[in-house]
């Protein structure tokens, strides 16, 4: 018996629209970010790459700039995960555990510039975006349970939220550099690990292990 091929793509297509047209759709816009900037793309675009109709996209966002929120949003939880991770991968409290959050961050910066962009330029005024403001809160609140383990002292003490504040300062503006390929600057001639690791002794008063 010979199957019928509308038979075995129906659920799956009603899958795919009513499960992951969302999650396509943000995916669909990075991608066009990084091509084009975030000024640079048409949902229409977005729409096409997503195989679905250019209407589609507003049964789940209000507009544009709704669209651009999702993938920010979509990013900084992303990117919290990925600080996460680093630091979970060398042992709580060690120098090592801070400076691989700052690895995550700044490999996150070169894998998806325009995204970083995105992200810091669509967070500015955060008394607009409640919802972003508490991510990025979550994000830096990563470098200061880093920052406090290898103080040995609470996340809320005012010391540790201080140097954690210095720490994402350097690492932030080392990413920028990075991505902005200042080949005339030192930090595009600077191994990452040390540039890391060195920080973070530094910040934290702390002996590097090398």
């Amino acid at each position: 018996m010979t199957e019928d091929p509308a038979a075995s793509t129906a659920p799956a297509r009603a899958a795919y629209h009513h499960g992951d047209l969302r999650a396509q759709l943000i995916a669909a816009v990075r991608e066009l970010v990084e091509t084009h900037g975030p000024d640079g793309f048409s949902v229409a675009e977005a729409a096409r790459r997503a195989g679905v109709s250019s209407a589609a996209p507003y049964k789940h966002f209000k507009d544009r700039p709704a669209i651009l929120r999702g993938v920010v949003s979509e990013a900084m939880d992303r990117l919290r995960a990925a600080m996460e991770a680093g630091a979970a991968s060398y042992p709580a409290g060690s120098i090592e555990a801070v400076a691989a959050v700052g690895r995550a961050y700044v490999s996150f910066a070169r894998a998806e510039p325009g995204v970083f962009r995105l992200v810091f330029g669509l967070t500015e005024g955060h008394e607009t975006a409640p919802d972003l403001q508490s991510k990025g809160e979550r994000c830096f609140g990563v470098v200061v349970r880093a920052a406090a383990a290898c103080l040995g002292l609470p996340p809320e003490n005012s010391d540790v939220q201080a140097r954690a504040y210095m720490l994402w300062s350097f690492v932030h503006g080392h990413s920028f550099l990075t991505i902005d390929k200042k080949s005339n600057v030192a930090s595009d001639r600077i191994d990452d690990w040390f540039y890391l690791l060195t920080v973070s002794g530094a910040i934290l008063g702390l002996p590097i292990r090398r």
